[in-house]
């Protein structure tokens, strides 16, 4: 029985060895949108996770100009067999179309349950709106993401620019493209450093 448990022992080894997969579901601020192919969100926090000792790869699910409805019609494509741990990272489009938050939450809903189903981890990366629509769009669109996050048992992400605000300093000059929405290469090295820790935690839920 010893040496039974010893091989069982190596199996699950070499188990944990294996590299993890990682679906990045987003927008263009997953895509990479206006950045060098090596510089954007993905080949960055790959190269992250990499030198912080994680044996991964990143699929870029990111389409520019996604919401999440368009999230919803590919998430079941998205999430291939191989696929281990997800990042879903949507909503942004949708606040920018000012389409209500209840369309939006449903449509998250239906991403997080099609993980679900397939005991895929998820990361969700929330989001802050802007007062545009006023208060009471505000309050329902940042509150869906750490409902759901509950909802779902998934880890929640406070927003994808975390990393810029804890720069502080001139954001808008210093780490954002002239458009003033998607971080250039700068921002998104902060905004992976930030977001990295988080993601490390994702791969533990699969070792």
């Amino acid at each position: 029985m010893r040496n039974l448990g010893f091989w069982l022992m190596l199996s699950t080894g070499a188990a944990y060895a294996e590299t993890v997969t990682i679906a990045a579901l987003g927008d263009s601020l997953t895509q990479g949108y206006g950045l060098p192919s090596d510089q954007g969100f993905v080949p960055q926090l790959e190269a992250w996770l990499q030198a912080n000792g994680a044996d991964v790869t990143i699929i870029n699910a990111g389409v520019s100009g996604d919401t999440t409805s368009g999230g919803l019609s590919r998430v079941g494509w998205t999430l291939t067999p191989d696929v281990d741990v997800m990042i879903l990272a949507l909503g942004g489009n949708d606040f920018l179309r000012g389409i209500d938050p209840a369309v939006s939450r449903a449509n998250l809903r239906g991403i997080l349950q099609a993980a679900q189903a397939q005991d895929v981890p998820v990361l969700l990366v929330g989001l802050e709106a802007t007062n545009n629509y006023g208060p009471a769009f505000k309050a329902a669109f940042d509150g869906m993401f750490p409902d759901l996050a509950t909802e779902f048992g998934a880890i929640l992400f406070p927003t994808f620019f975390q990393g810029i605000i804890q720069a502080g300093g001139d954001m808008r000059a210093e780490y954002f493209q002239p458009d003033g929405i998607h971080p250039n290469a700068e921002g998104v090295r902060l905004d992976v450093a930030a977001i990295g820790p988080a993601v490390l935690d994702l791969i533990q839920l699969v070792r």
